[in-house]
């Protein structure tokens, strides 16, 4: 949690900076930060805005964030029922915020840690955010310094233990496969959400579905003939045994 925190913030700074170097207005880079909080869309976005091309910047955003619309599905009950929970909890809804609160079974706890790592993340961010609109330029590019693979590295960690599920794991690499496929073709953004293909993985032919395990003592038909063949054998000595004993009394 530390280091995906000290993350945040380093790489908030570096957005910040860099939006400076574009000439935008530095309350661009802080009102952006507060009211939208998009992370990697808020880097696009900046690009797109430098460039003179706002709707596409609208648009690229919507279409990176889309899959916060799975994210809500799964944590709505995390988040809460109350109004103030909902909005407040889906404007601090990250892919770290939701894979760590996922990762704990216990649902009190669950809220708890998805409550803290997404106040954390977003008060990290807009400080790192802060601090670099004062610093102008100095930090760069975070690529140079490989702060942009921070975050892929940490949900990379917090899912290993999900592999080990057969199924998970095969759905993974054909979401992985597929992803890195289109990307050269298809714009930022589409190959993600191209990934949740993955998902057919899943889907096997009928012929190759486990047969139901049988209920009762023998599932093979011959056995069962020859327990009901035994059946009246037993019955019958059983019988046999009665009469021998009343004809002892």
């Amino acid at each position: 949690m530390g280091a995906l925190a000290a993350a945040t913030l380093a790489v908030g700074a570096s957005f910040g900076a860099i939006t400076i170097g574009y000439g935008l207005p530095a309350w661009v880079p802080l009102v952006m930060s507060v009211l939208i909080f998009a992370g990697g869309s808020q880097f696009l976005a900046v690009g797109l805005l430098a460039a003179g091309n706002p709707l596409a910047a609208v648009l690229a955003g919507l279409l990176l964030n889309a899959r916060h619309l799975p994210f809500g599905l799964a944590v709505a009950d995390t988040i809460g029922t109350r109004w103030r929970d909902r909005l407040i909890g889906s404007h601090i809804m990250t892919d770290e915020t939701v894979a760590f609160a996922l990762a704990e079974p216990d649902p009190a706890q669950r809220r708890r840690v998805y409550w803290l790592v997404g106040a954390t993340l977003f008060v990290t961010w807009n400080t790192g955010v802060a601090l670099g609109v004062l610093l102008g330029g100095a930090t760069g590019d975070p690529n140079a310094f490989g702060l942009d693979a921070a975050f892929p590295a940490g949900l990379i960690a917090l899912i290993l233990p999900s592999l080990r599920d057969r199924d998970t794991r095969r759905v993974a690499l054909a979401g992985a496969a597929i992803a890195v496929l289109l990307t050269p073709v298809l714009p930022a953004g589409l190959p993600v959400l191209c990934a949740l293909l993955g998902l057919l993985a899943l889907v096997r032919p009928p012929g190759r579905r486990r047969a139901p395990a049988a209920s009762g003592p023998s599932a093979d038909p011959e056995s069962a003939a020859a327990d009901s063949a035994a059946a009246p054998i037993s019955g019958s000595g059983a019988a046999a045994g009665s009469v021998t004993e009343e004809a002892r009394c």
